[in-house]
């Protein structure tokens, strides 16, 4: 019975660790469409009000680019964001924390997550 029992302890310790540890490839959007109706300065306020609803701070930096940082606990995601009145791309740019492998293109499975949050907001204002 104690073997059992060290057994599955040691398994689900095992899976824990592994489960903690999930990585993927880094998930980029490029150029989503946004409907036509929408002027560039509308895009960016779409932007940003989606970013802010999820704790993104999202700044202009220059016409048609702006930059997403998204702090949780210990973690930083920072993002390239280049929009016009037809489309929008989030690129990442930098990340604290999350795991990033640049030979490999991993980052952990949390900021994609995060990445595709901020897509649907961004949709969500501009549909």
């Amino acid at each position: 019975m104690k073997r059992i029992f060290l057994f599955s302890s040691s398994l689900m310790v095992l899976l824990l660790l592994f489960t903690g540890c999930r990585s993927g490839a880094v998930y980029n959007v490029m150029e989503h469409p946004v409907e036509s109706k929408h002027t560039q300065d509308e895009v960016f306020n779409g932007i940003r009000k989606a970013g802010m609803s999820l704790g993104w701070n999202i700044k202009k930096v220059a016409e048609g680019e702006a930059v997403g940082k998204l702090a949780l606990r210990t973690h930083l995601a920072v993002v390239s964001i280049k929009y016009n009145d037809k489309s929008y791309s989030i690129e990442y740019k930098d990340s604290t924390n999350l795991n990033y492998d640049a030979a490999k293109g991993t980052i952990h499975s949390n900021y994609n997550g995060w990445i595709q949050n901020l897509k649907n907001a961004i949709d969500a204002q501009l549909f």
